[in-house]
């Protein structure tokens, strides 16, 4: 008796381990299909937005895409589609320009970075704080680093704080709003749907 509960154990941790390995891959598939979809939304949106004027500093549709990747896929997937999103969106629409494509990149590159980070870091079990803590920390992180990158290494002798403000905060607080507006709801929507899962820490 004791030698075939031994067995059974032994199967069942061996079932358990298989099941767990399986989801762990059904994870990993899913994330990977989200990160490929919010890189083609990268490219999409604004192409859409770009029918009015300046409405790619005013309503910022590229960095809805990143900021919901790195909500819902983590740092590393995130971090990819910030980086990926503006390089593939201009090379196939010339959207944003060579010029500001430098400073763009590492701006989104961080919102990814961030909110993956965050998103797993802050610790309460409340979706909405988490996620809110997340998007609101790698806007402000990623607006300070874009800037002190424009100030010392693309737009030296250019650039100022006043310039920092309007261009970082002002001119796109439609954008923000937006932001703040919907992508809990949409990050919420899919988890409640299943296509994600909440981040539990």
């Amino acid at each position: 008796k004791m030698g075939k509960l031994c067995i059974e154990n032994k199967y069942n941790r061996s079932e358990q381990k298989k099941r767990e390995g399986n989801k762990m891959k059904e994870n990993q598939v899913k994330k990977l299909v989200m990160a490929a979809m919010c890189v083609a939304l990268g490219i999409v949106l604004p192409m859409a937005f770009h029918t009015i004027q300046n409405a790619g500093s005013i309503f910022l549709p590229m960095h809805i895409p990143v900021l919901i990747c790195g909500l819902l896929c983590g740092w590393q997937y995130g971090l990819i589609c910030g980086i990926l999103a503006p390089v593939l969106s201009n090379l196939f629409t010339g959207m944003p320009p060579a010029a500001i494509l430098p400073a763009m990149l590492c701006e989104l590159a961080v919102y990814g970075l961030i909110t993956g980070i965050c998103v797993y870091g802050i610790h309460t079990e409340k979706q909405i704080v988490k996620i809110y803590g997340s998007l609101i920390t790698a806007m402000l992180v990623g607006r300070i680093v874009s800037g002190i990158l424009k100030a010392l290494i693309f737009n030296v002798g250019e650039y100022s704080f006043k310039i920092f403000i309007t261009s970082s905060f002002l001119t796109g607080i439609p954008g923000i709003l937006i932001q703040l507006i919907f992508i809990p709801v949409i990050v919420l929507a899919l988890q409640k749907a299943g296509i994600a899962e909440p981040k539990r820490r």
